[in-house]
This record gives structure tokens, C-alpha cells and sequence, in this order.
């Protein structure tokens, strides 16, 4: 049960982060039961786990629709990124060790092999992903906690504004403050974050063509090839 409730959050999830649906389009509880096979209670499960990741905007007495999230939110989503982020890693700098490095050179590895393989959807959820390692690093509960609220409120703003074509920068500008974390250079860390994290604010762009509003189209399409060579309970 729990394989299959995977795969449908893994399938809308993949959908909303690759920018497929258009945002404000409703999810409807019986249309999404029928592509997937699975109850209309399991649905509400996992719009509900979308709704509190914020992929989705949840509106009591009418249910689920796919975030709209706004570009005048984004100036101060990036503002308090910047100026918790870059204490994230100024913090870091002279103390990572050589399990965290690791952990970093694996991810940003699986950064590169998305971008390679143009995953969209993957290389926005590892890059989201990739300032999460960096927050539950400091093992500050409080930073873990600011940092998940933050990062959950911009992976849609990518989505929905930043071109695709961009991604090969986000993905240099994280080598960039991973080089100046093992150099243990703090106060080069936290520029390159800042820096990082500004040019994202400056990439996001209202698109001249939205996404065709058929959900139940683009997630029936999408669902053979998460399943594909899974048995699914």
C-alpha cells in the first residue's frame, strides 16, 4: 500500500516540479483516484503531504489546486534565504567534516546526472535538496526547521518561473560554495551562497506559454513511466 501512495506523490510531484500543469489548476479527488487505481481516501493522503511540502495550495471547501505561487513573494523568500543561508555555511566552513564532504560530492554528482540526463523535475528537487543537506548539517533543529519552510515555499517558484534552460547554473554555482566549503573558507562560502541565491531571484521569469490546464492528461501520461518495473501494493 504504502509502494503504491509512493509512486502517485512520486508522479504529481515529478509533474508540479518539472512545471507540466498549470498553476491554479484544481486536482480532483475522483479524476486522480481513477488514473491511479487507488482510493479517493489514499488521494486526500497524499494531496495532503503535497499541500504541506506547498507544491500544492490546499482551500478548504474546494479542494486542491496546483500552486500559484507569486513573483512578488519571491524578493523576500530570497531575502531571508540569503541572510540564513549564508550563516548556514559561513558556519559550516571550518567544520566539515569528511562525512559531510562526501555527502556533498555524491549529491552534487546526482546533480550533474540529472542536468545530463534533462530530468527537470529531479534537478529541482536535488537542488531544493542540496540546501537541506546543508541546513540538517549545522544540526540546529531551529535552522532545520526555518530552512524546510523556506525551501518548500521557492522549489514551486523555480517550477513555475525559472527557465529549464538555466539549470546548468545552479548546478556550477553549487560546486562553487561546496569549493569554498572545503577550502574551509568561510567568508568565500557564504558570497558564493548569497550569490547563488540571487541569481535564482534574478532568473525567475513570468513564462510566455503556460503549460496545457489538462492535469489528468499530463499525469496519466507520466504515471507508466514512474510504475515502470514495479510491483506496486
Amino acid at each position: 500500500m504504502r509502494d503504491s501512495e509512493e509512486a502517485v506523490y512520486e508522479t504529481i510531484s515529478r509533474a508540479l516540479l518539472a512545471g507540466q500543469l498549470t498553476p491554479g489548476t484544481p486536482l480532483r479527488e475522483t479524476a486522480l483516484a481513477e488514473i491511479f487505481g487507488i482510493s479517493r481516501e489514499r488521494i486526500r493522503k497524499i494531496l495532503q503531504r503535497l499541500g504541506t511540502n506547498r507544491l500544492i495550495e490546499l482551500v478548504p471547501n474546494r479542494g486542491a489546486f496546483v500552486a500559484s505561487p507569486s513573483l512578488e513573494q519571491a524578493r523576500d523568500i530570497y531575502e531571508a534565504r540569503r541572510i540564513l543561508e549564508g550563516g548556514i555555511v559561513g558556519h559550516l566552513a571550518p567544520t566539515l567534516t569528511a562525512e559531510q564532504s562526501a555527502q556533498l560530492t555524491a549529491h552534487i554528482a546526482q546533480e550533474a546526472q540529472a542536468l545530463q540526463c534533462g530530468d527537470r523535475a529531479e534537478s529541482v528537487r536535488l537542488s531544493a535538496a542540496f540546501h537541506m543537506i546543508l541546513a540538517e548539517a549545522t544540526g540546529n533543529v531551529f535552522v532545520i526547521q526555518q530552512m524546510q519552510e523556506l525551501v518548500s515555499r521557492t522549489s514551486m517558484l523555480v517550477a513555475v518561473y525559472e527557465s529549464a534552460s538555466t539549470t546548468q547554473c545552479a548546478c556550477d554555482e553549487h560546486r562553487d560554495i561546496f569549493s569554498a566549503l572545503i577550502r574551509g573558507d568561510d567568508a568565500g562560502a557564504a558570497k558564493s551562497m548569497r550569490t547563488h541565491l540571487s541569481l535564482i531571484e534574478t532568473r525567475l521569469r513570468p513564462r510566455a506559454v503556460m503549460p496545457s490546464g489538462d492535469a489528468v492528461a499530463t499525469l496519466k501520461n507520466l504515471w507508466p513511466s514512474v510504475t515502470k518495473g514495479k510491483k506496486l501494493t
